[in-house]
């Protein structure tokens, strides 16, 4: 089983316009209602994959409500902890004119003392079962911004292997409980270590804690510092459509190659292609099965210098 953590969970929301103009009114085409939060769009397509998935974190209030039967029909095990407070929802607006999608996120509901004390007593259990566990997202306001060093520490207190995909203070912080793996984008990776260099960003990324870095690297793949080795893996071309999601499905792609075993450049090429088909989806948490298994055979894996 593996164990996928969303603390900011949300109502995700997909709005399609013929074209997205500043300033004015708009028809909207289609609108699509999904359960999501980073770990839970990771779940989703851990599944299909074909891994069993278990989701926690927080929802609440008529929103969570909503997400919890989203939820239900869908094979992720629903281990959400109840709060008080009302689950966020996220818009997502797709421009169909351009494929370009505009986002709108919500900051998620305030989780108490003892809401986040109620999380730590079910997440114990639920890593004793677990062959992997990935901690994704954001944090809603009241949890303690140091909340990703306690649960990589607990992680690997317990012998599972734990991948960290935060960005900001949480992920300066969860750095220093060394985590498995960590997965930022370009921007997150230049923040966290004030380099734009992303070779040599990750290097330092590795050095302040991660056990292995593989960075998203937009349109151009990923880049992966590991023990093994390091590599960049490339797409075959460039995709166009909606991005939500697709960092998701690249953490589904490294966790589900983790627990099989696989070697890097296998890991990497089906993380790119996974992410590459997410754009082509219309929403997050879903991908272009067929496009993906095109894109396997399409991708460049090379090794880089040490």
């Amino acid at each position: 089983m593996i164990l996928t953590v969303t603390l900011n969970t949300a109502l995700d929301l997909t709005y399609r316009v013929p074209e997205l103009v500043p300033h004015t009114s708009h028809r909207v085409d289609e609108v699509t209602e999904r359960p999501g939060g980073k770990g839970l769009n990771v779940a989703r397509v851990l599944t299909a994959l074909g891994h069993e998935s278990v989701v926690t974190g927080f929802a609440g209030g008529r929103t969570g409500a909503v997400l919890r039967e989203l939820l239900a029909p869908l094979a992720p095990v629903d281990a959400l902890v109840p709060v008080a407070g009302t689950t966020r929802r996220t818009i997502a607006v797709v421009d169909a004119a351009t494929g370009d999608t505009t986002q709108f996120n919500e900051p998620g509901p305030q989780i108490t003392a003892d809401e986040w004390e109620a999380f730590l007593t079910a997440y114990e259990p639920l890593l004793r079962e677990a062959d992997a566990v990935a901690l994704c997202g954001s944090l809603p306001p009241g949890v303690p911004v140091g909340a990703y060093a306690d649960l990589v520490r607990r992680a690997r207190t317990a012998g599972v292997p734990v991948l960290l995909d935060t960005s900001g203070e949480p992920l300066r912080r969860g750095l220093a409980a060394r985590p498995d793996l960590i997965k930022p984008n370009a921007d997150e990776l230049a923040r966290l270590t004030g380099s734009r260099e992303p070779l040599r960003a990750a290097r330092d990324a590795r050095r302040r804690g991660a056990h292995t870095v593989v960075a998203s690297l937009g349109p151009e793949g990923m880049l992966a510092i590991t023990p093994d080795g390091t590599w960049q893996a490339t797409p075959p071309a460039p995709v166009r459509g909606n991005p939500t999601g697709a960092g998701d499905s690249a953490v589904a792609a490294l966790l589900s190659s983790l627990v099989e075993d696989l070697p890097w450049p296998d890991r990497l090429t089906r993380a790119v292609a996974l992410s590459a088909a997410t754009v082509l989806a219309p929403v997050a948490g879903e991908y272009d099965a067929e496009a993906y298994e095109e894109l396997l055979t399409g991708v460049r894996v090379t090794a880089l210098p040490g």
